[in-house]
């Protein structure tokens, strides 16, 4: 079956498509530094979303780190919307600016399991360069103010 066309309306955000792979640096106050690898997938259907697939995996022995799955969304112009689910218990729903290929996105909602990590607030910022992701990652919890988290440089396989 022949791939389907790119809806019109993603093309603001086609830049993303296809599978990047790279690794970055990681840290928080309750936690200790670590490298970690990782692989971004953009995908479309030939709706007006792109699917979304991420894992890292930590650089010292590849054990699994974290996934994270879900989709962006082009809203009005200028505008994207991210939904995604992480295993941690957490739903994320954030809304930002799309200038170019540059996004930014900050959580308008975070919804979590009775389990779930006490995360309240994410915010991303992407920039693609050709082939070249480059992002940075802040997280707050109920303990930690808004606080870099991840940097991550990945390149287009």
């Amino acid at each position: 079956m022949p791939a389907p066309d790119v809806h019109a309306d993603l093309e603001p955000l086609s830049f993303l498509l296809g599978t990047w792979r790279g690794g970055g640096d990681g840290e928080f106050p309750t936690i200790g530094s670590f490298r970690y690898g990782e692989e971004m997938v953009f995908e479309h259907v030939g709706d007006p979303f792109l699917l979304y697939s991420q894992r890292s995996w930590l650089e010292a022995d590849e054990a699994p780190l974290h996934f994270e799955r879900g989709f962006v969304r082009p809203a009005s112009a200028g505008r994207l919307e991210l939904v995604l689910a992480h295993p941690l218990g957490l739903t994320e729903v954030a809304e930002g600016t799309l200038e170019g290929t540059v996004m930014t996105t900050a959580s308008t909602a975070m919804g979590r399991t009775t389990t779930g990590d006490p995360v309240t607030e994410l915010v991303r910022r992407w920039r693609v360069d050709g082939d070249r992701l480059t992002y940075e990652l802040d997280m707050a919890t109920e303990m930690t103010p808004l606080t870099r988290h991840l940097t991550g440089e990945l390149r287009r396989t």
